[in-house]
């Protein structure tokens, strides 16, 4: 290659082969494929032949659609300008020294526990620990299955997530490293939750990081699976992450997502399942921190008779954002689908919920129920909430609701009338609120945790542990 023409031009021209065409990139794109180019050759590092083509597809589809706007109706009310304007560089493995001390706080169980850590997006070895999973079932991080190219991944990569939909999925596809491979065998059951860890640092620049999560479970399997997001120093940097989960038929699967970025921080990720035949997933995802956050959460009921429980809590303050979009798709008859996201907005916050119920044709008999509540802390606080309903079927049953209100002076009456201080009967409510969004979280000890951190969210929180 001609290395005098640089390497945008260079990169250009690779993002002109295949079927897409000439593409063209904005100023924004052009860092992207700078980079691309740059670590092209540690991207193509262990990796087999096969990913190679995915990726420059993938790259080629970033550069033509570029990052969304607000004139995109599915981002019409997400402003994503600070996360294109930011020179991001690459995150790199082993920048930041993690101890196990330092984690402590985010671990879950002792010795029992399987985990997988990540720093900046990069498997810890010397922090994880999945020696307690069963037999069979195969816990390993992203680069090492490129590496000995395991064929779940030849499988299933990028099979659900599409490109072409969404340019932070292309992105990711395009630079994706690490990131977490759960491979649990047919008639296995997985009891004790699977922890992945992803732990971001502060760093002298503001680094991006790309994590890639594949969960491929058998038939007639069960398994539980936390992806939890945290942060040990406040600082910029970026999140996008992209994560597949394969279910097959007649098995019970649970997935929880938990996010406690930096405040400063920018975290944008898709959730892609798709469910097989008598089967049930439920999935929570709780927001408690960053400073923009954007969910994108995509259940596809692909078998007759496949159940998805989708539940949701975002806490938000000073001038935090965070966007809840899910898409749900029947696409098989005798289906079910139940959502309930939960937000408390305080400060300037704003949130954003956009829940779509797809009925395909011949899914007939599907049941499927939509909600989203807010409360409103602050005068200044801002919810935008579009319930959605697309049925392309003629025997279902389909309802959608949303509330949006501040705390009931009723009910503040009704503790002040008993002794209660103003303000802590307001915390309480808001507490008991969230409580209640916590609720499906399975596991006990992470639950515990969390309800901890909505408590120390709240004005003079410490003062209700004696009474809660």
């Amino acid at each position: 290659m001609d290395r005098a023409r640089g390497p945008k031009k260079a990169t250009r021209n690779l993002l002109a082969i295949g079927r897409y065409g000439m593409t063209t990139t904005t100023d924004t794109t052009d860092v992207y494929a700078e980079q691309f180019f740059k670590w092209a050759r540690i991207l193509g590092r262990d990796c087999p032949a096969w990913l190679h083509p995915v990726r420059q597809a993938a790259l080629a589809q970033f550069a033509e659609r570029g990052f969304p706007t607000m004139r995109d109706e599915d981002w019409r009310h997400t402003n994503v300008a600070p996360v294109a304007s930011t020179e991001f560089v690459p995150a790199q493995a082993h920048a930041a020294k993690v101890t196990p001390e330092q984690i402590q706080q985010f671990r879950l169980r002792g010795d029992d526990e399987a985990v997988m850590v990540f720093v900046n997006g990069y498997f810890a070895g010397h922090l994880s620990d999945v020696t307690t999973l069963p037999e069979g079932v195969r816990g390993m991080n992203l680069a090492e299955a490129l590496a000995v190219d395991l064929p779940v991944v030849k499988e299933h990569f990028a099979r659900l997530v599409k490109s072409q939909d969404n340019a932070f999925v292309a992105l990711n596809t395009a630079f994706a490293q690490d990131g977490a491979v759960i491979d649990i065998p047919p008639d296995v059951v997985v009891e004790t939750p699977i922890h992945l860890l992803f732990v971001a640092t502060a760093e002298e620049q503001p680094v991006v990081a790309h994590p890639r999560n594949l969960i491929v479970a058998g038939d007639n399997s069960s398994f539980r699976v936390i992806e939890h997001y945290v942060a040990l120093d406040q600082g910029v940097y970026f999140n996008n992450a992209v994560t597949e989960l394969f279910t097959g038929d007649n098995l019970a699967g649970d997935h929880c997502k938990v996010i406690r970025e930096s405040d400063q921080a920018y975290h944008i990720a898709t959730l892609q399942m798709r469910q097989g035949r008598s089967n049930r997933i439920t999935s929570q995802t709780i927001c408690l921190g960053g400073a923009l956050v954007r969910n994108d959460i995509n259940p596809v009921l692909d078998g007759e008779g496949a159940e998805s429980s989708l539940d949701g809590l975002y806490m938000l303050d000073g001038a935090q954002h965070t966007d809840n979009h899910l898409c749900v798709e029947h696409r098989s008859p005798h289906t079910s689908s139940r959502e309930c996201f939960r937000g408390i907005l305080d400060g300037k916050s704003r949130g954003v919920f956009c829940g779509r119920i797809i009925v395909r044709p011949g899914a007939q008999k599907t049941d499927a129920k939509q909600s989203n509540m807010n409360i409103l802390l602050s005068g200044q606080a801002q919810i935008d909430t579009k319930p959605q309903l697309e049925i392309l079927a003629d025997d279902v049953k389909c309802t959608h609701g949303a509330t949006i209100g501040q705390i009931d002076p009723d009910a503040i009456f009704y503790f002040r009338s008993r002794g209660i201080a103003e303000d802590a009967a307001r915390n309480l409510l808001v507490y008991a609120f969230a409580r209640e969004g916590l609720s499906s979280v399975q596991d006990e000890r992470l639950r515990a945790q969390l309800e901890e951190v909505v408590l120390s969210r709240l004005p003079d929180g410490e003062l209700l542990r004696g009474v809660v």
